[in-house]
């Protein structure tokens, strides 16, 4: 008997290893099938769906198929048992069968509408991903890759603005959100879809922290493409980055937030605590990130590690790595703290790095970031089928769906309004719109709401916002080529001037005939310089005029070795105000000098 069991046991385990080398093997094959499909949708210029959408489709697919095809080998799977002795769930439970002892551990609450056969798919459970896996292996490379690519540049000079729209922004979006949610529940509770003890105003502020997390990443590699307005790239792009690390502290935050007495009711001592455990998270985020990157860019300044640039590499990106790892240790919120450390090292340490090491590193985060990027929303798609407790309240998401667009107006409108009361350069109505078109939700909403499926309200919310990430991947992200020409966003500027770039890189290969008729021969020469197409700004990039028509001055060397700029940029006009500025570039022993005007 006990050879039998021992017999069992090694097959139940090397079934559990084959299983997850299947696993494996279907993100792959998706990965590969992604990859071919955005090099079609490149190559023949077609933007109507972007490689995310194109990624949850095929997720989406999988996921079907492994639902119905699959099932499971235990007959016993999907019978519930009767243990009227037991008052609550507890977290561990031994169960005697036949004189043998085993041991069972809590999961998750599951509806009754969720008990089938399928609770006991291997295949169905080994393709749910453990939520720690999103939040401390895939989050870190995306949101460090964009904290490491920012256009400083642009992004301080409108910095004022996005920091108001990811600050004060998130809060609104994430009180409009909540407050209508909690409409709708109550709605929910009196026609009996809901119990009253199961969903609290605290649960849909939650729901509107997670919620308000945008993530435009369709929208800005369309942008990208299609070389649409810098400074509307810009403001999108640093709302999104800020928006993302202020909502998850904001979750973190109202997870914590425990009224003494009545869930529903206001609780001053609380509230308090809970704002102050935000700005203490947020700031010691901050600076446990930046102090990891400062610490680097000094390792980098005083050694020769420029002379070795695998080491050089290796280094940079462990201790960007250690500062996720210790924020989490310490208690903080680690992908704030990779985030600034991020934008430190892209501001300090890069400029310290080797030409090799500088190409590495930026090549290194773009590839782990689209990886990254594409894994989570193949797993999107795939949770439709695989998860195996979804909770579809047909009010409740239509009542999410109706909160997120108002919250976003919400948003936007007043805020910009307010804003160009102060700012010189004003953020046109139709910049507005398309901000407020733009408010995609992605990977940060769904690592927030699978964090947490413990509980059915939770599940419901997970579902809604799954389903959200959809409609606005796959309907926005889809429609904002036509929205920009409806808008007539700069891009069009070919079609009406001589300047560039030419449509014949911007528009689909079967409008050549019609591009190459309405592009002036000129746009040919006035292509976009590096500046505006890279993401991290070199030395030399301060002295350039990115006005294609103006006039470039000659910069002025005195007799010191320091240049200069006599090409007055007009920073002015952002927020900051900065005015005229002198610039002294330090050349390091690993960097040839260059000359700037080259």
């Amino acid at each position: 008997m006990e050879k039998l069991k021992k017999y069992v046991s090694v097959k139940d385990e090397d079934h559990f290893y084959h299983q997850g080398a299947v696993e494996l093997l279907i993100f792959n094959f998706l990965l590969i099938l992604t990859i071919l499909t955005i090099w079609l949708f490149k190559n023949h210029r077609f933007r109507f769906l972007h490689e995310t959408g194109g990624a949850m489709l095929y997720g989406l697919l999988m996921g079907l198929i492994i639902q119905y095809v699959t099932k499971s080998p235990d007959v016993e799977s999907g019978t519930v048992y009767e243990c009227e002795k037991l008052k609550s769930g507890p977290s561990t439970l031994l169960i005697n069968i036949t004189n043998q002892v085993y041991e069972y551990q809590y999961k998750r609450e599951i509806s009754h509408h969720n008990v089938n056969g399928h609770q006991g798919n291997g295949m169905l459970q080994k393709m749910t991903f453990d939520p720690s896996i999103f939040f401390n292996i895939l989050l870190p490379p995306i949101i460090f890759h964009a904290g490491y690519s920012l256009k400083k540049r642009h992004f301080f000079r409108n910095l004022g603005s996005i920091l108001t729209y990811a600050f004060l922004g998130t809060a609104i979006s994430c009180i409009v959100i909540g407050l209508i949610m909690y409409g709708f529940v109550k709605a929910m509770v009196h026609i009996g879809q809901l119990k009253q003890w199961e969903f609290h105003f605290t649960d849909c502020l939650f729901f509107g922290s997670l919620m308000s997390a945008t993530d435009p990443v369709t929208v800005l590699a369309i942008f990208h493409e299609l070389n649409v307005d810098t400074d509307l790239y810009t403001l999108l792009f640093g709302e999104s980055v800020l928006n993302d690390a202020v909502a998850i502290v904001l979750t973190h935050s109202i997870s914590i937030y425990s009224p003494k007495e009545n869930p529903n009711a206001f609780d001053a001592a609380a509230f308090f605590q809970s704002v102050g455990n935000f700005l203490g998270i947020f700031a010691g985020s901050f600076a446990m990130g930046s102090s990891y990157a400062v610490v680097t860019a000094l390792l980098t300044k005083f050694t020769k590690l420029c002379e070795f640039p695998m080491l050089e590499t290796g280094l940079f990106f462990l201790l960007s790595w250690s500062a996720f790892l210790s924020a989490e240790a310490a208690g903080l919120t680690g992908i704030v703290a990779v985030l600034f450390c991020g934008v430190t090292q892209a501001h300090y340490t890069y400029n310290n790095l080797s030409p090799d090491s500088k190409m590495r590193t930026k090549q290194l985060f773009e590839f782990m970031n689209f990886l990254a990027e594409n894994v989570i929303f193949c797993y999107m798609g795939l949770a439709l089928f695989t998860f195996q407790n979804h909770i579809f309240n047909p009010l409740f998401i239509f009542g999410a769906l109706v909160a997120v667009f108002v919250a976003r107006a919400s948003n936007i409108y007043p805020l910009s309004f307010l804003l160009n009361l102060g700012r010189k350069q004003k953020i046109p109505r139709n910049f507005q719109h398309m901000m407020m078109f733009s408010g995609l939700r992605g990977a940060i909403a769904f690592a927030l709401a699978i964090r947490d499926t413990d509980s059915q309200p939770k599940q419901m919310m997970f579902t809604t916002a799954l389903l959200i990430v959809f409609f606005t991947v796959w309907v926005f992200g889809g429609g904002t080529t036509p929205m920009l020409t409806w808008l007539q966003i700069r891009y069009l500027k070919p079609l009406l001037t001589h300047t560039g770039p030419p449509l014949t890189s911007t528009l689909p290969e079967w409008c050549s005939p019609v591009a190459r008729l309405l592009t002036s021969p000129s746009a040919y020469g006035d292509q976009l310089k590096d500046g505006d197409t890279d993401y991290i700004i070199n030395n030399d990039e301060l002295t350039e005029n990115y006005e294609p028509s103006a006039h470039i001055p000659v910069p002025a060397q005195d007799n010191t070795g320091s240049i200069q700029a006599t090409g007055r940029e007009d920073i002015q006009e952002g927020d900051l105000g900065l005015g005229g500025y002198k610039l002294q570039l330090q050349h390091t022993a690993c960097q040839p000098q260059k000359n700037l005007l080259a």
